[in-house]
């Protein structure tokens, strides 16, 4: 799916390879912006950012950054990883063993004179809250301290675009949102395109303006967070986000409903014609429970997930799931077993482009 942000000032990438590993994507990201990669494992997304910093080269494709073009395979131009303004930060941190945190951060610094690089090195440290540990070796450190080293370090070499390849996923929760937290603090000095690569759709709806859902080298969807994540274009992408009640039906002949397995649903939605065999969505946190409601169901499990309560609701052959607020949850209305109906409104149902 096209980005429309494309012509943007700031990082813009569009890359197209068949083999070793399919590529078939476009995006940009203004400065001072972030835009996560989200997928699969295997889609594509650190292949993608590889390509950004010049650490792997697509067989086709154009890369540019403000006014300097990185990559244009149409006419053999390539500049090489080292030649990149980037910062990027490792999952694994990659920091230098033998060196303590200071050397670290002023070995990113080569392009200053040497006599700048000691104070700028201890400012960047204390940036990401680490005064005090700068004679420290890695091992010497936590987790989430050397990754708060390789951070400053990336920062050290004033890149014109910065990039995060699954940064907090080898730390532990806690530090994990400490980190978030941090980075989120630090985005109000980052006039430069930030480019997420993540797995944790919660990771990247807490830290990026936009995502971009990857699957086998494709950009299925690109939008703001709650764009996608309330209207994905296709089940595919509905599950990546994480959506129950993925199902299938078949337009009316009055085009303004849709047979699923002989109930008829309402919707508010623009249906294709008649006949018509689509994909749609019901939200579960718009469904609801209703002696009156016309659709029969058994009550299959109950399950407290912090302020919600999940239902599960065998409806014939398939399964779905309701969302109730916690503060409305009756334990006697919901109990396993109980037969009653779901009503099922206009605005909790989402039509989807069939995958594919």
């Amino acid at each position: 799916m096209t980005d429309h942000a494309d012509h943007a000032p700031g990082l813009s990438v569009s890359l197209r390879e068949n083999a070793p590993i399919p590529l078939d994507l476009a995006f940009s990201v203004r400065p001072g912006e972030v835009f996560a990669l989200v997928g699969p494992s295997g889609s594509g997304k650190s292949t993608t950012l590889r390509s950004i910093a010049g650490l792997y080269r697509p067989q086709s494709g154009r890369i540019t950054s403000a006014n300097d073009c990185w990559l244009d395979t149409a006419s053999k131009h390539y500049v090489a990883a080292n030649r990149r303004r980037i910062g990027l930060v490792f999952q694994s941190y990659a920091l230098f063993p033998h060196l303590d945190a200071l050397a670290n951060v002023t070995e990113a610094m080569g392009d200053r004179p040497r006599s700048e690089r000691h104070d700028a090195a201890m400012a960047l440290l204390a940036r990401v809250h680490l005064d005090g540990l700068e004679n420290r070796l890695p091992r010497q450190i936590s987790g989430g301290q050397q990754q708060r080293v390789a951070v400053a370090r990336a920062l050290a070499r004033r890149p014109d675009v910065l990039l995060l390849d699954e940064p907090f996923a080898a730390v532990d929760r806690m530090t994990r949102t400490s980190l978030q937290r941090e980075l989120i603090g630090l985005r109000a000095d980052l006039d430069m395109p930030v480019v997420l690569v993540t797995h944790d759709l919660d990771e990247a709806a807490r830290l990026a303006d936009r995502i971009g859902v990857l699957v086998a080298g494709k950009l299925l969807q690109t939008g703001n967070v709650a764009d996608v994540m309330q209207h994905p274009v296709c089940p595919t992408v509905a599950r990546i986000i994480g959506l129950p009640n993925i199902l299938t039906g078949i337009v009316t002949q009055t085009a303004d409903g849709i047979d699923w397995n002989g109930q008829i649903l309402h919707t508010d939605a623009i249906l294709p014609l008649p006949g018509t065999n689509i994909s749609f969505c019901l939200r579960p946190d718009a469904l609801d429970i209703d002696p009156k409601g016309t659709i029969p169901v058994t009550i299959m499990e109950r399950t407290v997930l912090g302020a919600i309560c999940e239902i599960r609701l065998a409806v014939q052959d398939d399964i779905l799931t309701l969302h109730v607020p916690l503060r409305d949850h009756d334990r006697s209305d919901y109990a396993p077993g109980t037969v009653t109906n779901l009503a099922i409104p206009a605005h909790a149902i989402h039509v989807m482009a069939n995958d594919g």
